[in-house]
């Protein structure tokens, strides 16, 4: 049985620049995920707020 992790795409974050992977919970959404983790999206509105 083949691994198939290092084939999932993957994003940059917006905030941190990191790079992220495809996770099941974005099977749905993952055009709309911007942010790597809970963190970052909360530190985004802060970075608009400054």
């Amino acid at each position: 049985m083949a691994h198939l992790k290092p084939n999932l795409p993957t994003k940059q974050c917006l905030i941190c620049n990191r790079p992220f992977s495809w996770r099941k919970k974005w099977c749905e959404s993952w055009e709309q995920v911007l942010y790597c983790s809970e963190r970052c999206r909360r530190q985004r509105k802060q970075v608009n707020h400054v």
